[in-house]
């Protein structure tokens, strides 16, 4: 939100709202899933589908080459090292083939972060969310030593028929001061005992971490709730044959889709739904000129809202920045309702197309929102502050 900002490290402000958990469950902490720490107003996940509805049986199987999901009642196959995963195509993650073992490839870095907060949203239209802020870390490898900054975010989404979902967004800060932006994508099967990741690299193509714009990665995944630690492995898999075996994960049906990508804008602006005045920070990150364009990164330091959605923007996140042959927003971060719910916001698009998509629990008071039928204005740029406004786009 608002103007790129000056090169230099991100402000490294944490914060969030810690409130009593009202009952939210660990979701698969042995697979990569967040233990349940506070949380404001988040319900627990009964396993039911989205709006009350029952989420489809079972995981998919794995028979030779193929894919299928077994019959109802059978247990779902666990991944294997000699398995190809084969994502939901929805969220393919990039390989809409096949994910590899990644540790059949060469290994590039290992990373374990500092977390901060961890926000058990609740049973969202997608699933059952967990929000976990990143408030540090170290990547060590042969090619790349970095921190990683914090106000990074971890986005877990447990699907009804035990699958997950991940994204996750990090900031590099090599030890010869290069930032590097890693947007991370993940999922994994029913029972399966580790997450398998892809990363998406940002890196300056001026730098010595340009290899990293072009290669072919992925990784392996997991959670300690205990020691409120996440750990991640990167390989190179260039060069790894896909396994004729798979294990494929499959959404369950009649439960809306995620987006990777920014929802395209459609419709006209009508009622005022609700107005934000987003904090950012001063401590911003130029990645610069990379494979996608010129990426600026803009810290979120909190806020406020007022209207039908009234309360407070929690200080964490970023706005990433986008300068190519448009000048695209992809705003990240979570609101604090004055009657305590949480409310994750994705505002994204180029400037004039600006569209939020938000994911709050279902069963909550402001479960309308997950309709997803808004629109927003450009940000107003204030002293420290940007302002915008969220229509009804229906």
């Amino acid at each position: 939100m608002g103007a790129p900002g000056a090169t230099g490290g991100v402000e490294n402000t944490t914060g969030g709202v810690a409130g009593a958990n009202n009952g939210g469950t660990p979701s698969n902490p042995e697979t990569g899933g967040a233990t349940s720490l506070p949380t404001s107003g988040g319900a627990p996940n009964s396993g039911g589908g989205p709006n009350g509805g029952v989420g489809a049986a079972g995981g998919a199987s794995s028979t030779g080459g193929t894919t299928a999901e077994p019959p109802d009642g059978s247990t779902p196959p666990t991944l294997t090292h000699d398995e190809t995963l084969i994502p939901d195509k929805s969220w393919d993650c990039g390989m809409p083939v096949g994910i590899p073992p990644p540790d059949s490839g060469v290994l590039v870095f290992q990373a374990t972060t500092t977390l901060g907060q961890i926000y058990d949203i609740g049973t969202t239209q997608y699933g059952h969310r967990t929000l976990t802020e990143i408030d540090g870390g170290s990547v060590t490898g042969s090619k790349i030593n970095a921190t990683l900054m914090s106000r990074g975010l971890d986005y877990q989404l447990a699907l009804s028929n035990g699958a997950l979902e991940i994204e996750e967004l990090n900031i590099l800060q090599t030890t010869d001061g290069v930032p590097i932006y890693l947007r991370t994508c993940g999922t994994a099967p029913d029972g399966a005992s580790e997450v398998r990741i892809v990363p998406d690299f940002e890196a300056p193509t001026a730098s010595a971490y340009a290899f990293l714009n072009t290669g072919k990665y992925a990784g392996i995944r997991a959670f300690d709730p205990v020691k409120k630690t996440l750990t991640f492995s990167v390989y190179d898999v260039t060069a790894v044959t896909l396994p004729a075996a798979q294990v494929a994960v499959h959404d369950p049906a009649g439960v809306p889709d995620q987006s990777y990508d920014c929802k395209v804008a459609s419709g006209t602006k009508g009622a005022v739904v609700y107005m934000e005045s987003v904090g950012i920070g001063a401590g911003s990150v130029a990645v610069g000129a990379s494979k996608r364009g010129t990426r600026n990164i803009i810290p979120i330091t909190g806020g406020t809202t007022t209207g039908r959605v009234a309360g407070s923007v929690l200080s964490g996140g970023a706005d990433y920045q986008l300068i190519g042959a448009t000048f695209d927003l992809d705003a990240r971060y979570t609101l604090h309702t004055s009657d305590g719910e949480l409310i994750i916001v994705r505002n994204c698009g180029p400037l004039g197309g600006l569209v939020p998509v938000f994911e709050t629990r279902i069963d909550g008071p402001y479960a309308w929102l997950n309709a997803n039928t808004w629109l927003s204005s450009d940000p107003g740029i204030g002293a420290g502050v940007v302002n915008l406004t969220i229509y009804d786009g229906g």
